[in-house]
């Protein structure tokens, strides 16, 4: 069943002809089936330079969707599971984030991407989890607002300690579940392997891991590493794309494994119908898009 509907989704993709981008985060088979992989930096680059294709099909959360709008207006850009959102995202409201510019007079708005396309809007410049310091850094303020994470936010602040962070108190509920507890069993069960996290982890999380990095990050790290044995603090769909690159060594989840029910949404019957009805069309207004792309833009060139 599974091959026919690959072939199917091939065709399509082919007759509309669409480019197909898939998080680090998304089902095994969706991930296969996609021109591109990668995480929120990688992919905002891809979006914005698709040219050739009509039609893009983000397989990922909606503000996945948005930023790939926002960057490639001229696109049409589908989202096959128009109700994976992220709930991290919605801890940051646009008029909350209104209220905090007016409240800190000259602060920088850093907004990680992981906002919905209203913030990014009243936002100076965005940021990912793998460039957030370099971000951080570059920006012409030494007060920033920064948001939605605060766990990221804790990992900003003590690579860039010249700057002073006011910190949105959100929380990636995935990453938030992994515990001290488990990387403790790891210490005892793989003495010789290496811990990776991301930094959406609670702080004690990056205090005792061996590194903290973005999904792109690990998949990097793990290239290099001398450990046959490594240790994943992140969403499990990680591990998929980790040990088809690195068949010769050995992952693990940190403790059991954490599922962000949001990205497992896209199937692949999801994305043959969307492809094929060409609907959940991302719409936004010309000035939220123009706004946004200006923080998106400069996120690109701080790094």
């Amino acid at each position: 069943m599974s091959e026919t509907l690959i072939d199917e989704i091939k065709q399509l993709q082919k007759e509309k002809n669409a480019v197909i981008l898939a998080h680090n985060y998304q089902l095994p088979e969706i991930q296969d089936i996609a021109d591109f992989t990668g995480d929120s930096l990688e992919l905002a680059r891809k979006a914005k330079e698709v040219e050739a294709a009509q039609m893009i099909v983000f397989c990922g959360v909606r503000f996945m969707a948005e930023t790939a709008k926002i960057l490639n207006p001229g696109k049409k850009v589908l989202l096959p599971a128009p109700d994976a959102g992220c709930p991290l995202a919605d801890m940051a409201k646009v008029e909350d984030v209104v209220e905090m510019k007016k409240k800190y007079l000259g602060a920088f708005v850093v907004s990680y991407v992981n906002t919905s396309a209203q913030v990014k809007a009243v936002s100076d410049v965005c940021c990912t989890s793998s460039n957030a310091p370099a971000v951080v850094r570059n920006v012409p303020s030494d007060t920033v607002i920064f948001l939605p994470d605060k766990n990221l936010g804790y990992f900003v602040q003590k690579q860039v300690p010249e700057k002073k962070l006011i910190v949105w108190d959100g929380y990636c509920f995935v990453h938030r579940q992994f515990t001290f507890a488990d990387l403790k069993k790891a210490r005892e069960l793989y003495p010789d392997s290496e811990i990776l996290v991301h930094p959406e982890c609670n702080p004690e999380i990056q205090e005792n891991a061996d590194f903290v990095l973005s999904t792109s990050g690990m998949l990097k790290r793990a290239k290099v590493s001398q450990a046959k044995t490594i240790i994943i603090g992140t969403e499990e769909g990680l591990l998929h794309k980790l040990k088809k690159e690195n068949p010769e060594k050995q992952f693990f989840s940190l403790g059991p494994a954490r599922i962000c029910v949001n990205m497992k949404k896209t199937t692949l019957e999801k994305l043959k119908n969307c492809l094929e009805n060409e609907d959940n069309e991302i719409i936004l207004e010309d000035e939220i898009m123009k706004k946004a792309r200006n923080a998106l833009e400069r996120m690109i060139e701080y790094v």
